[in-house]
């Protein structure tokens, strides 16, 4: 009797534990879903499942208000917003349009040695008034001509990461598909209004 006590009371206790692993593994599932989910979306909303198409289009000829940077791209950004600030605040000119023209590539470039410059495109009303800001900063035209041109989604810091990923890679197979020079920078143009960032690659026939 006592045996038999002793061997349920184990049997109930083993049942249990089997019940609360059983809850515990499927709240861990659960959490592991949910992550999945959130991640997939998150993945969608900065362009992640976005195709990526080249084309080839004549485009060029904006004004262009920047510094040379040398080093780490990553600095750009700061430097674009200081342009932006800068033009709003002092000179009364609203820009919605931050670009960056990057000359190395940094697969085989030393961070040290890329060059790139960043800045803001003048607004077609304001290109008349740049000799006010060419005592503070470098300011040239975009050459026209024809570009290998790539739209893709801008929402943030993540899509600037997955357009890296996703948009160089089709870039260069294009041009090499194209019989097109590798050479040459790629630009990048930060649509605010729109919501994207176009990237161009000057077509140079080899």
């Amino acid at each position: 009797m006592f045996f038999d006590e002793i061997n349920n009371f184990f049997l109930t206790n083993i049942n249990l534990l089997k019940f609360i692993k059983m809850k515990v593994l499927k709240v861990i599932l659960g959490v592991i879903l949910v992550l999945v989910i959130i991640l997939v979306i998150a993945y969608a909303f900065f362009g992640g499942f976005k195709k990526v198409e080249c084309s080839v289009i004549k485009t060029g000829g904006e004004v262009f208000v920047y510094e040379e940077l040398k080093g780490d791209y990553s600095q750009s950004a700061v430097v674009m917003d200081k342009i932006y600030y800068d033009l709003l605040d002092n000179y009364k000119m609203e820009t919605f349009k931050g670009c960056g023209i990057y000359y190395n590539n940094p697969q085989t470039t030393d961070v040290a040695d890329l060059r790139s410059d960043v800045g803001c495109l003048l607004e077609t009303k304001d290109s008349n008034k740049v000799e006010v800001l060419e005592t503070k900063y470098k300011i040239k035209t975009l050459p026209q001509g024809d570009y290998v041109v790539v739209s893709f989604p801008f929402k943030g810091k993540m899509s600037v990461i997955l357009g890296i990923m996703k948009v160089y890679p089709a870039i260069n197979k294009y041009v090499k598909e194209n019989g097109y020079s590798e050479q040459g920078p790629i630009t990048e143009i930060y649509d605010m209004p729109n919501k994207m960032i176009i990237y161009r690659k000057e077509i140079v026939k080899e």
